[in-house]
């Protein structure tokens, strides 16, 4: 497939080519590929005994169960299946920021993240899709494979600009009833919002049995906030201005900060939510290889 798409790039593909996307919990899928499929079928891998009924070809037979229990069992086996994935990017206001010690504004390291992401999905035979959202659903590309689906994804992101204000738990709930099937849901974001309210959004996607990872994508100043003078700070959602020294709020903001990091870290630890944070002052391939060699390494 050509690169020439502003957010797919070659040498760091080539960086992450030995690595995978896989499902940690059991997804549904249609295609032969790297993942378990919940619908056990007569392929790929044991995973359990059922008598025989008349009707089922008796080549599944297991004779040696037969000569112990004199009784007809068929063997049962998970499929192998491809993955179904869905990329949620949050395009707000607030995903446009980048500071002095940024490459990238927020929005278009997700962007590099997603495409990346796509690429590797595309590679296993997996279907993805693309969900971009700020205070609505703006874009939803369901899961599909093949060079042209992807291409379309490419196209898309790469018209994907910052938006307004965010209504992310709202937002999150209303794909939790959307996405039917079970899926991978990679959400990447600033988590701008209540952060109680973004983790019980987050525990309804993990209610319906999709495996959720969260790329929580920061500016390195939203964590640190380097400023010492006398500083406009702006809400970039709202459009809300204050001048401030920053010295003087430094410390208050930090321990907000810091409890909101705790908060949304510790929530998606307690449900099964995979969870990394994205800074974006880091080379987006090295974060996403570091993030996805440690995944593939306690895979269950």
């Amino acid at each position: 497939m050509p690169t020439t798409f502003k957010y797919l790039d070659p040498s760091a593909l080539g960086r992450l080519k030995n690595l995978s996307l896989s499902a940690r919990s059991i997804v549904e899928g249609y295609f032969s590929g790297l993942h378990k499929s919940p619908h056990k079928g007569f392929s790929v891998e044991f995973a359990e005994h059922r008598e025989y009924t008349p009707g089922i070809d008796p080549r599944h037979i297991d004779w040696r169960v037969f000569g112990r229990r004199d009784k007809l069992y068929i063997k049962q086996y998970e499929e192998e299946t491809s993955l179904r994935c869905y990329l949620i990017i949050d395009k707000s206001a607030s995903m446009g920021y980048r500071s002095d010690e940024a490459k990238y504004t927020k929005l278009e390291y997700a962007s590099y993240l997603a495409a990346s992401l796509s690429y590797m999905a595309a590679f296993q035979h997996d279907g993805v899709g693309l969900i971009t959202l700020d205070d609505q659903i703006r874009r939803h590309v369901p899961p599909k494979q093949g060079p042209g689906h992807l291409r379309m994804l490419m196209n898309a992101l790469e018209s994907t600009e910052s938006g307004s204000e965010t209504s992310l738990s709202k937002l999150f709930h209303q794909l939790a009833e959307t996405i039917k099937r079970r899926s991978m849901v990679i959400i990447l974001s600033d988590l701008f919002d209540e952060p109680a309210d973004v983790i019980g959004a987050l525990k309804h996607f993990r209610h319906k049995k999709h495996d959720v990872i969260v790329l929580h994508t920061l500016d390195p100043a939203e964590l640190t906030f380097p400023f010492d003078d006398i500083t406009r700070i702006e809400d970039l959602e709202t459009g809300r201005t204050i001048t401030s020294d920053a010295r003087a709020i430094r410390k208050a903001y930090l321990e907000q900060f810091d409890q909101f990091l705790r908060t949304i870290r510790t929530g998606c630890l307690t449900s099964q939510i995979d969870y990394a944070l994205a800074e974006t002052n880091q080379p987006f391939d090295l974060f996403l290889g570091k993030y996805l060699a440690k995944r593939q390494s306690v895979r269950v």
